[in-house]
């Protein structure tokens, strides 16, 4: 059967793995992100690959920032700024000979719930990733819908607080899990800011001050699902990022669904919820997804 190889590329970890073209992993790894420069990040990317050459017949990435597809290019990069303009499938085709695909790490989470997970048999749907930023995978149609400027669907740049307008009024900063994970260690006093074990278990014990930045932070997504059903009028909505894997987060963001719609009686009749459910791949979404829109890309069809 034939394999690939699939990065997700992070601000922290790169993750990768050889899979089959079935979706199965055969062998999975991560390792830490070079995050001072291009040519050293390339370098990691080059060994990894090296040590599975002959493995693999085709190569996809996924990466933060917009992603032109047809061409493989990376504009911004997100939390790493020096991908910006970096032509992915340039660079490995004319290395390794092979086909290449490029994504967008929101939009490869949509695609590998779409492909093998919760919005399986979906017409209209989304993934929303929750990590440092919030990423999104608008599915309408049964289509991965980018936009003109490649650009829909990033979510982090939506705006929810009209009394202001800075960095702290934008969904980036008041529903990042990243954020919540940092402020809940600080309010009970742990030095390790990143530790989610640690926030989690706060929140779970009824730490007054944990769970009312864990509830702030729910709420915030749940503003974010009513702007978006008000736009898109989805069927079904998936959570994703690491923190999906605690089922009090889906929980918490129904429950705050709920409250907010019940606070206006017109909004509550008008809007019809969605379901909102975890992501089935989690932290190997975006390898699953990554691949999926390399296989698409490959068979020519469109997505």
């Amino acid at each position: 059967m034939t394999q690939y190889l699939a990065f997700d590329v992070g601000g922290t970890n790169l993750k990768y793995a050889l899979l089959n073209n079935s979706g199965e992993i055969i062998e999975k790894d991560r390792t830490s992100t070079p995050t001072d420069n291009i040519n050293n990040f390339m370098a990691k990317i080059y060994e990894i690959a090296d040590k599975y050459v002959g493995k693999f017949e085709g190569i996809a990435i996924c990466a933060p920032g917009k992603v032109d597809v047809q061409k493989g290019i990376v504009y911004f990069g997100g939390a790493l700024p020096f991908l910006d303009q970096t032509n992915f499938k340039e660079l490995l085709e004319n290395r390794y000979h092979i086909p290449v695909g490029v994504e967008n790490d929101g939009k490869a989470a949509g695609l590998a719930e779409l492909w093998l997970g919760e919005l399986k048999g979906i017409d209209n749907g989304m993934a929303v990733v929750l990590g440092t930023g919030i990423g999104g995978g608008l599915i309408l149609n049964g289509k991965l819908v980018r936009g003109s400027h490649f650009q829909a669907g990033e979510l982090s740049f939506m705006h929810t607080d009209s009394s202001k307008y800075g960095f702290e009024s934008f969904v980036c900063d008041k529903g990042s899990a990243v954020s919540m994970v940092k402020k809940v260690n600080q309010a009970v006093g742990n030095q390790d800011v990143k530790d989610g074990l640690v926030a989690f278990d706060a929140i779970k014990e009824q730490n007054p001050a944990a769970v009312k930045i864990f509830k702030r932070m729910c709420r915030e997504i749940a503003v974010l699902i009513t702007n978006i059903q008000a736009v898109a009028d989805l069927d079904k909505i998936v959570i994703g990022g690491g923190i999906s894997a605690q089922p009090i987060v889906v929980e918490e963001i129904n429950r705050q669904y709920d409250q907010l719609v019940d606070e206006v009686e017109f909004v509550k009749k008008m809007l019809t919820k969605p379901e909102i459910v975890r992501a089935r791949f989690m932290n190997d979404a975006n390898i699953y997804g990554a691949l999926y829109a390399l296989l698409l890309q490959i068979n020519h069809e469109k997505y």
